[in-house]
């Protein structure tokens, strides 16, 4: 009787016993499974920013080679895939009418930007800027006015040059985003430039995100 009483009590001891290693199994292999699944998700993520890294160095490549000839005159500088051109050798200071040599440089761009841009099927934004300094005399208002005049003089001018119309469009920025704070005619004269920077065209009405 002793022997029936000790295997009646002892069995649901065994039985508890079994279903707690059942769950503890059961969570194991959950945690297993979660574990596994977001090694995979971060596996597929570094992929992705390795190929997007990987594009990125692919389109600036791209880009530097069809320049190559002004890159290397040091006539205009690429930086993150913005082409920059300084504002003396476009225009005189508080001017939009472009000299004879930003024509002559502008001529030199048309042709490797446009061929550059069909191939990617992206568009060309010309963005103005200038220095911090108020404009007190002219027939500029103020520098948002003369920035747009001249990033409008600039899309025009590419225009003329042979670059399609529905490739480029103009921005202005005023004296926002300065490459260089403004604390002396140096960092002000950098200050004064015109960039231009191929965007896809579904963010052809996105600004860029320089410094």
């Amino acid at each position: 009787m002793e022997d029936m009483d000790a295997s009646e009590h002892s069995a649901p001891v065994w039985a508890v016993f079994g279903d707690l290693m059942s769950g503890l199994l059961g969570a194991f292999v959950l945690l297993l499974v979660a574990v596994v699944g977001v090694q995979m998700e971060l596996s597929s993520s570094l992929q992705q920013e390795v190929k997007k890294r990987h594009a990125e160095e692919q389109r600036r490549m791209t880009l530097e080679k069809a320049l190559a000839v002004p890159l290397a005159s040091g006539r205009i500088t690429l930086n993150n895939g913005r082409i920059g051109i300084s504002g003396q050798v476009l225009f005189a200071q508080n001017s939009d009418k472009l000299q004879p040599d930003g024509r002559q440089l502008l001529n030199s761009l048309v042709v490797p930007l446009r061929a550059y841009l069909a191939s990617r099927d992206e568009m060309l934004m010309v963005s103005g800027f200038t220095d911090d300094k108020a404009i007190r005399n002219g027939p500029f208002a103020d520098n948002w006015e003369l920035s747009a005049q001249r990033a409008l003089t600039v899309t025009r001018t590419l225009v003329e040059q042979g670059m399609p119309s529905s490739m480029v469009f103009a921005a202005a920025f005023g004296s926002e985003q300065p490459v260089k704070p403004n604390t002396d005619d140096t960092a002000r004269a950098q200050n004064r430039r015109v960039e231009m920077a191929p965007v896809p065209k579904s963010s052809s009405a996105k600004a860029p995100s320089n410094g």
